[in-house]
């Protein structure tokens, strides 16, 4: 039986349903082994991405039919040459020309640096500003993402192979969360096949009658789970059951330098296995929206104020209090491509 402050928060916990919680772990409504056996959980992930199917519906004219078509049979796009030359030029050149203070996380075999591109940044950073700014960015990210919504931007490096370790968490196969959603990544630099490429599971974003009936089965137990972040809804998988579960060999991306991969992360997807040491830069965006509203929105909420750092510091100020951290921390004033 839960104790009292669990009797006082059940309020709470109940009116989450309408929102993105996705925690099975800390939410006794959504990690209820009773109400997902009912159905609880699936029932949620069938009305979210109804209603993002009407709401992509909405922004499907901002987009050529060629985009729509593959997105919707993949659920991710690799666009090379995506921005012209010369702008790309300048771009990378005042990117990776830039040190700027860095937040930075190291784990398995991995290290990952972030540079926020926000109101701090971008006001030095001007051709980042303008590629970022154009119509056709902000068009397929509302669309995949299914809501008008500015994304929130960074710098992201990836070092792969810095020790001797297993790969990082991201290198297993998994989805973010339980409804569609929206990441991607503008690359700087080449990714050739035997680095950490992004792989995706094509079609993923759309479940199989085999994938429902497995995911039922996992809410039933996922707030006991032993694996952390299956416990919070960010569903892990190996490689053998997808093809149990209905869907085609993953594919790992291998592309230049100016390809922007956009996906829909509630698919599987993972970061892919690293052959050896390995360093890619990329422009990352991402924007999560409530999945349950029925409104596209206006595309107001920008992502250039100082929301993300405002949670970060939030984050380290609850760290230094518990001495509990999650392993992210400011590490000074860093360029993109610096060595770790």
């Amino acid at each position: 039986m839960p104790g009292w402050t669990g009797w006082l928060l059940a309020p709470l916990h109940a009116l989450a349903l309408a929102t993105g919680a996705k925690s099975f772990r800390d939410n006794p409504v959504l990690g209820s082994a009773a109400l997902n056996r009912m159905g609880l959980h699936i029932a949620r992930k069938r009305l979210a991405a109804r209603v993002a199917a009407r709401r992509r519906a909405r922004l499907a004219t901002a987009l050529p039919p060629a985009d729509r078509a593959a997105f919707d049979r993949d659920g991710y796009l690799a666009i090379p040459d995506f921005l012209p030359a010369e702008l790309f030029a300048r771009l990378r050149a005042e990117v990776l020309g830039q040190q700027t203070p860095a937040r930075e996380f190291v784990d398995g075999y991995t290290l990952t640096r972030l540079i926020p591109l926000d109101a701090v940044t971008l006001p030095r950073l001007p051709a980042t500003a303008e590629a970022l700014a154009s119509p056709r960015y902000r068009a397929l990210h509302d669309y995949i993402g299914s809501h008008r919504l500015a994304p929130h931007r960074f710098v992201q490096t990836v070092f792969s192979g810095i020790r001797d370790a297993p790969p990082d968490v991201q290198s297993h196969f998994h989805t973010d969360t339980f409804h569609p959603t929206v990441k991607s990544w503008l690359f700087l630099t080449d990714v050739p096949g035997d680095a950490a490429g992004f792989t995706y599971v094509p079609g993923s974003h759309r479940p199989t009658r085999r994938h429902l009936a497995w995911e039922r089965r996992l809410s039933i137990t996922a707030a006991r789970h032993q694996d952390r972040l299956t416990g919070e809804g960010s569903l892990r998988v190996d490689e053998a059951r997808l093809a149990r579960l209905g869907y085609p060999a993953p594919r790992k991306l291998a592309v230049e330098a100016n390809t922007l991969v956009i996906a829909d992360t509630s698919g599987f997807h993972r970061r892919g296995i690293s052959e050896g040491s390995a360093c890619r830069i990329a422009i990352w965006a991402y924007a999560r929206g409530n999945p349950f509203t029925p409104w596209a929105g206006l595309g107001l909420a920008g992502a250039g104020g100082g929301k993300v750092r405002t949670f970060w510091a939030l984050q380290d100020a609850l760290a230094r209090l518990t001495g509990r951290g999650n392993g992210w921390r400011w590490v000074g004033l860093r360029s993109p491509a610096a060595p770790p």
